[in-house]
């Protein structure tokens, strides 16, 4: 797979748990283990990004 399609895709599935994230924020009984899991899952794809961007310069 192309790095660039790669890079999208992560980005992709980024936005969608930061969707996610702001859901689970906005309910009265967020689930604190769920955002840390969610948030961690985040960070993971975030740095994942940038090794594949900085393998493209």
């Amino acid at each position: 797979m192309r790095i660039e399609a790669r890079i999208r895709e992560l980005g992709n599935r980024h936005r969608n748990l930061d969707d996610t994230i702001q859901q689970e924020m906005r309910r009265p009984t967020a689930d604190a283990t769920r955002l840390r899991g969610l948030k961690q899952q985040k960070l993971k794809l975030k740095e994942e990004i940038g090794l594949l961007e900085s393998r493209m310069h």
